[in-house]
């Protein structure tokens, strides 16, 4: 693994799915011994995750960038504040169709994974620009019944195939809209590495610097697992609390 130059990380984590495969093996008389133990692991970089997370004045600033009197810039306001309030995955924001916005004492489902379905209260923000981008959008065209099954968030134009009532593709939100905003913010500058994820990070990281519960930080952003959520904290690396302000 070293030989074909894997991240670090990467090669900690196959070693680890090797030793517990091999661990599980061993409990069932199925082999003599993990063949994985004893062999060196290379050194955890850091316990940080290397995804960048956004400012405050930085998130502001992108959810300003788009235009307030066009369909693209109200649509485009709309997913950002969505990815940054609630830390979804933009697979899971693609898929999302209207009748996925539901009034469940505040809260909104999103699928992480096929067949699983959890529900995220939406923030008044978000709410609020996603009910200007249907309101401009008119999805369903006036049939109801239809609308609800259509996606959320969709093409405003396709000079392809002319057909709009379809899922946005995952990479069009990087290139068509983080990248664009980011570009002419100047934020492209100056995080670097931003990507979709980041914003993903951004909500993690903002909640966990909030005090909030880590089990629930993990359950909103649909770990399964804490330690992938702890790779968002960052309380005890903050310069303010560093001894050089003491």
């Amino acid at each position: 693994m070293e030989a074909r130059q894997l991240a670090t990380a990467s090669i900690r984590r196959k070693l680890s799915a090797l030793s517990s495969l091999f661990d599980y093996l061993c409990e069932r008389n199925a082999v003599l011994g993990n063949p994985v133990d004893g062999v060196m692991r290379p050194a955890a970089m850091s316990n940080e995750g290397s995804t960048p997370a956004l400012g405050d004045a930085q998130v502001r600033r992108l959810l300003e960038a788009s235009p307030a009197d066009t369909l693209k810039g109200i649509r485009d306001r709309a997913i950002l504040a969505t990815l940054l309030y609630h830390g979804i995955r933009r697979e899971e924001l693609c898929l999302l169709r209207l009748k996925d916005l539901q009034s469940r004492e505040g809260g909104r489902p999103t699928p992480p994974h096929p067949g699983k379905i959890r529900f995220v209260p939406v923030h008044p923000m978000a709410l609020r620009l996603i009910g200007e981008y249907l309101r401009m959008g008119k999805h369903g065209g006036g049939q109801e019944h239809k609308s609800l099954g259509e996606a959320l968030f969709r093409p405003v134009k396709n000079n392809r195939t002319r057909k709009l009532d379809k899922h946005l593709d995952p990479g069009s939100i990087y290139r068509n809209i983080l990248r664009k905003y980011g570009r002419e913010t100047g934020i492209n500058a100056e995080v670097n590495g931003l990507c979709v994820h980041s914003l993903r990070a951004t909500a993690a990281t903002n909640a966990l610097s909030n005090e909030a519960d880590i089990a629930k930080v993990q359950e909103w952003l649909g770990h399964a697992n804490v330690s992938t959520t702890r790779l968002y904290d960052r309380r005890k690396i903050r310069p303010e609390d560093s001894p050089t302000f003491m």
